[in-house]
């Protein structure tokens, strides 16, 4: 089935943050994003609810962004403890292995640990964490629009055999 529209690219992802300040301080100042809009308001515009806020935007290379809320309320969303700490994250991508060397050097320096660069086969990746407590990862495609065509052609099957081991193993 075809749909009426097309999903052409992200416009943002936003989380809460506990101090918008600290957030800008590391997303423009460490890793280079320019803060590019907020907005400040009372009340949601969406819902009507009244919530004091300021919504500040960071723009990335293609246009996108990531963004954040801050409530005034000095917390940022509290993780699953249900859920491993590795499963949600936010990837980003950069434009060359010498980027990603790079960028783990900038955020080594400015006190931030960081794993990796962790091989993935198509995708070289370095994992740290952002002021919130938020898992981000910086990725570099080390492999050509080639393999990920490849992976595509393979991808309903691959997550038809994974359904069908989980509902075998659900039976056992």
């Amino acid at each position: 089935m075809s749909a009426p529209f097309e999903v052409r690219k992200l416009n943002h992802i936003a989380w809460k943050c506990r101090d918008a300040e600290e957030t800008r301080a590391f997303y423009e100042g460490v890793l280079g994003m320019p803060l590019a809009h907020v907005v400040r308001a009372d009340e949601v515009p969406s819902t009507g609810e009244r919530c004091p806020y300021v919504h500040i935007f960071f723009r990335m290379h293609d246009g996108s962004f990531v963004a954040f809320f801050d409530l005034g309320d000095g917390t940022s969303t509290a993780p699953d403890p249900g859920t491993p700490s590795w499963v949600n994250h936010l990837a980003l991508e950069v434009g060359s292995m010498a980027e990603l060397v790079a960028a783990k050097a900038r955020l080594e320096a400015a006190g931030v640990e960081v794993l990796g660069v962790t091989d993935h086969y198509w995708l070289q990746s370095i994992y740290f964490f952002d002021p919130n407590g938020y898992r981000l990862e910086l990725s570099y495609r080390s492999k050509g629009p080639e393999y990920l065509d490849e992976c595509a052609r393979e991808a309903h099957a691959a997550l038809a055999a994974w359904n069908a081991e989980k509902r075998a193993a659900a039976g056992a």
